[in-house]
């Protein structure tokens, strides 16, 4: 396999490892038993989430910044990102030395604003959304002279990334597959040259959200395309035109995308909350959630390299996440149920609730709302239980003892 039609080739990635090397976590890759018999893979997960800002993403911002001239130091770097990108061009420039100016949307959460400028960058507000920021960073470029770090579509920065894949063929002997979020396509396009240059023989495959599929359109249509606006728990590869750059890198290397939405995602975070004691952000478990929904055309039992790319998850939202995936899994459930209006309704009820291990966590009353007959209530109950044999051994319960009830989703 030769890179004469692509700019990135397996030397730009090797001299980005030197470049990188001494600064950047050597994250583990660990196999996982537990994913690898729920998914049918000999599953690998590659703990990206574990890097000093939580990301990926300052692999290939060091790879830019190292590669500055003395007066492109002196005058400083510009980005423009609301999150996992702003964090590793601020982190990376101020170890150097290097003035660092990050443009975020004015909607960027307080919690990303505090953070990045915790690594020592000047944080400017500009603009509703990611596109105006943008605009404001390379106006800022050209007014004071600094250097633009573009969060995917630079060689440079996908050079960077690209040293993931080294890593991960030195970690698992014998690997034949490789599954990567897909944003821009600098994640995915610098691992797939790696991978494939040193070993051509290795499947890549990248992972979209479905809300923003915009590198399988751009594979489509022949060229990168602009697609709507969408809102994503994977805000971290929440891009709406795949890269100039990375497109054809991407085409050239990566054998198969595939998408998965949004529920799809969250139950993946749980997974890894709970069965890997690992946190990871949308975007961050988007290539498991491929996996755990059999989306990749893999066979059973192949050496498989998920990217975990990224942890850097707001608690408010994890905690809905986690609410969700107990309701998707049966563990959590609310019941709508009719009773009599008399004194000992409620205790006959909890009874036969508690007699099923069930445990009511929250009740709410009503006498006027849903149909209720005179002399009648219903009462919202939720419980947490074990799943959803337990659920169904229940409402079966309930039905035979001549309880009106329904699910409330």
């Amino acid at each position: 396999m030769t890179s004469v039609d692509t700019n990135l080739t397996l030397e730009d990635v090797l001299a980005a490892r030197e470049r990188i090397r001494s600064s950047i976590y050597y994250s583990p890759c660990n196999h996982s038993e537990t994913l690898s018999r729920i998914t049918g893979q000999n599953v690998f997960l590659k703990l990206e989430n574990l890097q000093m800002t939580g990301s990926f993403k300052e692999r290939g911002a060091l790879n830019k910044i190292a590669t500055l001239t003395a007066e492109e130091g002196r005058r400083g770097v510009v980005a423009a990102s609301a999150g996992n990108h702003a964090q590793g061009v601020a982190y990376h420039a101020t170890q150097r030395g290097i003035r660092a100016v990050i443009v975020m949307p004015q909607t960027t959460p307080l919690v990303k604003v505090t953070a990045t400028r915790g690594f020592g960058a000047e944080v400017v507000l500009h603009g509703a959304n990611y596109d105006e920021a943008a605009a404001e960073a390379k106006r800022f470029c050209e007014a004071e002279g600094m250097t633009f770090i573009h969060p995917f579509d630079d060689m440079l920065v996908m050079a960077g990334q690209g040293t993931i894949g080294l890593e991960l063929l030195e970690q698992i002997d014998g690997l034949e597959a490789v599954v990567v979020p897909i944003g821009g396509g600098g994640l995915i396009g610098g691992i797939a040259c790696a991978v494939k240059e040193s070993n051509p023989n290795v499947r890549v495959i990248g992972v979209q959200t479905a809300k923003l599929n915009s590198m399988s359109a751009a594979i489509a249509a022949g060229h990168p395309v602009t697609l709507e606006p969408a809102t994503t728990i994977a805000d971290g590869i929440a891009v709406r035109r795949a890269g100039d750059k990375t497109f054809p890198v991407v085409k050239k290397y990566v054998d198969e995308i595939v998408t998965v939405d949004e529920d799809e995602i969250a139950s993946s975070i749980l997974t890894l909350l709970e069965k890997e004691k690992t946190l990871a952000e949308g975007a961050g478990a988007t290539a498991l959630a491929a996996l755990l929904q059999k989306r990749t055309p893999l066979p059973a039992g192949v050496k498989t390299a998920v990217l975990v790319c990224g942890g850097n998850i707001d608690v408010t939202l994890l905690s809905r996440i986690i609410e969700r995936g107990l309701v998707q899994d049966g563990r959590l459930i609310r019941l709508r149920i009719h009773l009599l209006d008399r004194p000992g309704a409620l205790t006959d009820l909890t009874k036969l609730i508690a007699s099923h291990r069930a445990n009511i966590v929250d009740t709410l009353y009503n006498r006027a709302y849903y149909g209720v007959n005179l002399g009648d209530t219903t009462i919202d109950i939720t419980m947490e239980t074990r799943g959803r044999e337990q659920v169904e051994e229940l409402l079966a319960s309930l039905t035979a003892e001549g309880y009106r009830h329904s699910r409330v989703l």
